[in-house]
């Protein structure tokens, strides 16, 4: 099997970005990481931030892209081209609202699977994967399934990308779930984090830009988020489950690095490389 590919979720360094996207980028790489996952593209064209990032030696292998924006028939194309010309592997929906899945009932599940089998076709001819990165509403149980499972049973061609911070939160453990898709899961989500379910939505949701919204990271000594590593998650079991599964990538993000997300995201990667990734 081929090595496994160690990137980071843009989303963990938007502070950075914001500021100075090829000097993020070029620090990026010193780091340790080869492959980032976008989130947002900052106002490039496709075939010029492609370049950018090809120039600072790393690979774009997935992105963060809201399903909303196949739901425009006019545009649909064109977003599908954006990707190719991006040269991503992986398209992944960020999240959805859960009213638009089993929450939402039957009828609303219907309709969403629709738009993603649609999507997933078209970014398959085009050489691509769409995938579905979960938080932890997905595993609130409506009836006696889990929105989680019921979406993957929709949409056939449809992969998770785990986001193993959000499976643990939920109470759920990654490794089971990862073995439950196994050869369905390409990229994973490494995310740690110390302390429980708060009372508080305690992420942001991002918008069609890759801007965050929501979110309410206050209390920390309830939860907070850490360098993985650094929390309570199990990352060698979690990382032997995907590679047993097939996985290709593994992606750190940290949702709030508390003030220093360069720091945080060399953590993450000092202790991936201290246990052999």
């Amino acid at each position: 099997m081929e090595k496994l590919k160690v990137g980071i979720q843009l989303y963990t360094l938007r502070d950075q970005t914001e500021k100075d996207l090829v000097g993020t980028l070029q620090t990026v790489k010193k780091i340790g990481y080869d492959y980032v996952e976008y989130a947002g593209y900052f106002g490039y064209s496709a075939a010029d931030l492609k370049k950018l990032t090809e120039d600072c030696d790393l690979i774009g292998i997935s992105t963060h892209y809201g399903l909303d924006n196949f739901k425009n028939p006019d545009t649909f194309d064109a977003n599908v081209a954006y990707q190719k010309e991006l040269g991503v592997k992986y398209v992944a929906i960020p999240w959805m609202d859960k009213m638009e899945g089993l929450a939402g009932g039957e009828e609303a599940l219907a309709m969403t699977a629709e738009l993603m089998t649609k999507t997933a076709i078209a970014l398959k001819k085009n050489g691509m994967q769409l995938l579905y990165h979960n938080h932890d509403f997905e595993f609130e149980p409506v009836g006696d399934k889990l929105p989680i499972d019921a979406l993957y049973e929709a949409v056939p061609e449809l992969m998770p990308e785990f986001d193993t911070c959000w499976v643990k939160y939920a109470g759920y453990d990654p490794v089971e779930y990862i073995n439950k898709y196994s050869g369905r899961t390409p990229v994973i989500h490494l995310k740690d984090f110390v302390g429980k379910k708060a009372a508080t939505q305690v992420y942001a949701l991002v918008d069609k830009d890759g801007n965050p919204v929501g979110g309410d990271n206050s209390d920390v000594s309830a939860f907070a988020f850490r360098s993985v590593g650094s929390g309570i998650q199990n990352f060698p079991a979690i990382i032997r489950a995907g590679i047993a599964s097939g996985a290709e990538a593994i992606i750190v993000e940290q949702d709030d690095c508390y003030g220093d997300s360069f720091g945080a995201a060399e953590a993450s990667r000092a202790y991936l490389k201290s246990i052999g990734f």
